[in-house]
Formats: C-alpha cells, sequence, structure tokens
C-alpha cells in the first residue's frame, strides 16, 4: 500500500511521497524550556518517535530535526505578554540561562524514560540566532516587512496564502479580534520578526542586528533552524494542533515569504490529551496555564512505570483526544504486564532464539502490523496485531519471538527487555505444608509497607531478620518473592 498520511495542508488523506526518493526529512517542534514537560506535551514526542521509528522500519533514511526554544517564546503566542523563560528566570532569582539548561535536561530525561529515541539533530534557538538574522534579511528583501514601535513585524497582507494551513480568512477578521490590542501593527495578524529593547528594556539575552539590538521572534526561530538542516523545501512538519493557528500559519508564511516556493509538503498534527472532569466524559485540554497537569513523575508516584503511559498513548490513533484518567492507567499498566509474561513464555520455550524466516502466518501478523503503520501511523491496530501474535499457539516460538522484536522495534515499549527479566526471576514457590509461610509472608508485606513509606531502615531490618532464619527475598517486577535457601536453625 505504501505510507498515508493525514495533512493538515488540505484536510485529507494522501499518499506520502518523498522529495528524494528514500530519504525523508523531518522537523518537529520542541520545548519552550521554561517548566517540566506534562505528559500531555509528551503525547506529542511518542508521535513523533513512532513516525521516526516507523520511517526506519519502512526502509527510509531520515533526517529528524526538533528544536529547543530557549529564548524568545512570549506567554502569548500572539507576541503578547513576556518570555516564559524569562519569566521564571525572574521567580527564581536564576539566569535564563540556568533555567534552560535545567530544564532541558529534565525533558530529555522524560524522553528517554518513554524510550523515546533522540532526533538526529537537536538545535538550541541561542545557538541560531545568526541564522534567524540572515532568514529575517531575505523576508525584508522581498518585501514582507515594517518597522513600528522599534520592532520588525511580518505584513501578513503580503503574501496572499496566510492562513491556509488554518483555513484563515483575513477580509473576516476585525482588527484585536483574535489578538490584544497592539497599536504596533498594521493588522491583527501581523507577528513579530525581531524585537528591540522597546518590547523589554531588561531583557535578559540581546544581540546585535539591522534593525537594533533585540531579540528574534518565537515564529522566526522554527523557519530559519528547520531550513538550515533541512533546506528550503522538506517533507515532514509536525507539532500540536494548538500550534496550527498561529505559530505553524506564521512558519509557513515568513518562510515562503523568504524563499518564494512552497516550503514543507506534509503537515502532521497530533490531538490533545484531555483530563476528565466528570463521568460525563466533559474535559480539559490539559496545560499548565490551567493547572491540571501531570509529569511523569507523578504517574511514577502512584506505581505507574513511564512506558505504561506510553502503551496507554498507542492505545489511540494521534489524531485522536485521548481522555486520560487513572483507570486508563491501571488498564494500560495490566496490559502491558501481561505482554511482557507472554514474552517471558515465549523467550523460555524458543531459549531466546529468533526464527531466521517467517511462516505465512508469523508473516501475515507482520503484514498486517506494516499496513496500520501505513494507514497514518494507526497505532491501535499495531499494537492489535502484536498482542494476536503473542497470543498465537499456532506459532512457533522463535516466529513469535522474532514479531516481538519486529514490531517492538517500533512501539518501543521494552517488551523483550522487561520479560528477559520475568524469565531469568526465581518462580514463586507456594510453601505449600510451611507453617511458618503465613508469618513470612506477613513480614514480606510489612517490608513492602515500610519500603513505600521510605522507611529503608526498617525494610533492611526485616530483610536481615528474615536473611538470619535462611530465608531470602528476591525482588521482581512481579513483587517480592521468598524461599528458603537453608534448613532453619
Amino acid at each position: 500500500m505504501g505510507l498515508r498520511v493525514f495533512n493538515t495542508m488540505g484536510r485529507e488523506m494522501q499518499d506520502f511521497v518523498p522529495i528524494t526518493p528514500g530519504f525523508v526529512g523531518f522537523y518537529g517542534c520542541g520545548p519552550t524550556v521554561y517548566n517540566y514537560a506534562h505528559i500531555g506535551n509528551l503525547r506529542a514526542y511518542v508521535f513523533l518517535d513512532i513516525l521516526d521509528r516507523t520511517l526506519s522500519f519502512l526502509g527510509y533514511d531520515k533526517k529528524h530535526v526538533m528544536n529547543i526554544t530557549d529564548i524568545g517564546h512570549l506567554t502569548g503566542d500572539d507576541d503578547s505578554g513576556e518570555d516564559k523563560i524569562v519569566k521564571t528566570a525572574k521567580e527564581r532569582h536564576q539566569s535564563v540561562l540556568e533555567v534552560a539548561q535545567f530544564y532541558t535536561d529534565e525533558f530529555f530525561k522524560d524522553l528517554d524514560a518513554l524510550n523515546i529515541r533522540r532526533p538526529d539533530v537537536v538545535c538550541k534557538a541561542t545557538d541560531h540566532v545568526s541564522d534567524m538574522i540572515e532568514l529575517i534579511k531575505r523576508i525584508e528583501a522581498n518585501g514582507h516587512t515594517y518597522m513600528s514601535g522599534g520592532n520588525l513585524y511580518y505584513d501578513v497582507s503580503t503574501y496572499a496564502d496566510y492562513g491556509k494551513l488554518a483555513n484563515l480568512r483575513l477580509g473576516d477578521q476585525k482588527a484585536g479580534a483574535r489578538v490584544g490590542v497592539d497599536e504596533n501593527k498594521r493588522n491583527p495578524y501581523d507577528f513579530v520578526l525581531w524585537f528591540t529593547k522597546s518590547k523589554f528594556e531588561n531583557q535578559a539575552l540581546s544581540w546585535e542586528s539591522p534593525w537594533g539590538k533585540g531579540y528574534p521572534g518565537w515564529h522566526i526561530e522554527c523557519s530559519a533552524m528547520s531550513m538550515k538542516y533541512l533546506g528550503d523545501h522538506f517533507d515532514i512538519h509536525t507539532g500540536g494542533i494548538d500550534h496550527i493557528p498561529i505559530h505553524h500559519t506564521n512558519e509557513i508564511a515568513q518562510s515562503e515569504g523568504a524563499t518564494g516556493k512552497k516550503w514543507v509538503n506534509y503537515w502532521l498534527h497530533n490531538e490533545f490529551l484531555v483530563v476528565k472532569n466528570d463521568a460525563s466524559g466533559d474535559g480539559d485540554k490539559m496545560s499548565k496555564s490551567a493547572g491540571n497537569f501531570l509529569r511523569l513523575q507523578t504517574l511514577a508516584d502512584k506505581g505507574y512505570d513511564a512506558l505504561d503511559y506510553r502503551y496507554f498513548l498507542l492505545g489511540a490513533q494521534y489524531r485522536s483526544q485521548v481522555f486520560f484518567s487513572w483507570d486508563a492507567m491501571e488498564s494500560a499498566k495490566n496490559a502491558r504486564k501481561a505482554l511482557i509474561k507472554r514474552a517471558a513464555q515465549i523467550i523460555e520455550a524458543s531459549h531466546g532464539k529468533t526464527s531466521s524466516s517467517l511462516g505465512k502466518k508469523a508473516q501475515g501478523y507482520i503484514d498486517s502490523f506494516k499496513a496500520a503503520l501505513e494507514n497514518d501511523l494507526a497505532t491501535p491496530q499495531a499494537m492489535s496485531a502484536l498482542h494476536l501474535a503473542v497470543k498465537d499457539s499456532e506459532l512457533k516460538a522463535e516466529e513469535a519471538l522474532s514479531l516481538i522484536k519486529t514490531m517492538d522495534g517500533v512501539l518501543a515499549l521494552k517488551i523483550e527487555a522487561e520479560a528477559a527479566k520475568l524469565e531469568s526471576a526465581p518462580h514463586i514457590e507456594t510453601h505449600e505444608g510451611d507453617a511458618e509461610a503465613a508469618e513470612i509472608d506477613a513480614l514480606v508485606a510489612e517490608r513492602t509497607a515500610a519500603k513505600k513509606a521510605k522507611d529503608f531502615a526498617k525494610a533492611d531490618k526485616i530483610r536481615g531478620d528474615l536473611a538470619s532464619r535462611g530465608i531470602v527475598i528476591t525482588d521482581t517486577p512481579e513483587g517480592p518473592v521468598w524461599k528458603r535457601t537453608a534448613q532453619k536453625p
């Protein structure tokens, strides 16, 4: 069938045809590093990772570029408010660079926990200001800019296709309807390419430019960095649906305003993670401003692995809203655990060996998995193919293990690695006929409770007391297991 994707530009499913046969260049909007990423933010990067891994699975060479915004992103995407990172730096009495570096490091810790592989290029905005200045010069040379109030604006009236991604109509827009009033703008849709000190007298970072000492607007950052590493025309640009009406719309205007030609062929946007408010199913987008956001650490504190959350996300197609609830997380955790336990049985039966060739039925599962991914990254159907494969008793164990390796190469749930831990863990003994079993079980449970309460001294004492009686506790992913290693004194 070949890969088909839903292109936001045109609002339709389209066959994916790369500019260069066999190679895909794509850019994903990265984080503004002024706070921790919440799990709603992280959905975008799981989606990007599935795209990245799917392209590799389908045999493409690729170049995946992602930015880190560490300057210039205001609290309002429409150029209103103040710089998000500067705001955090003031609140914490730290430098802008200290804040940006701290949250950049935390962001990548979250990506590592979710088993998201790093983009081929990660670029910081502060390292590419000269590239932004050069791109703005090209835009200015083509007659798309004007100076007002000390800032350089993009004049959207000079670009006939402005708003085509979001289906905006300039003629229908009343002044000030979309954004807060900015008396310097000729049109409410106009946006800043370069701020000077007239915006914030005490801006922490600034650079010399032909328009005065200042700093770049947020939108120009993504255009400049993507074009530096992927060229003036590339295959795919991704982001959340909230980027469509302003950020991506402005990126297109300034990029095509600079080059005079098409910039990106395919626009892919992921939907929101929604937090349920009540039993009716109504809910709100997870956001920092709404105060309803959860971090990966929040999930970990409640006993969920980051890969349980990844499993939960893959249960919905990236263009569908997904409703977060603790019940849904529990279901995802249990389903992933069951998958791992079944994989452990397969590893044991196959002695860890894979099949050099697949039979017709096994190949059918691969074909189903591939067809799901080629259908606009339909991860629910891809997950279904995996579940059906591991449950099929007619497959040879070596074939089943081959399927796990191949499919999890895209889904990235670490199924084999976690299963190998289970397979090598001691088997649970029934302790039938052991008169002290009930007492020992109670002590093991008491130790577990002490660990959860972070009373590690008590937990260690219980372990030591049991060890002195010839009883060894082994902590496994399934919980603690005890057995006797010596006769009682």
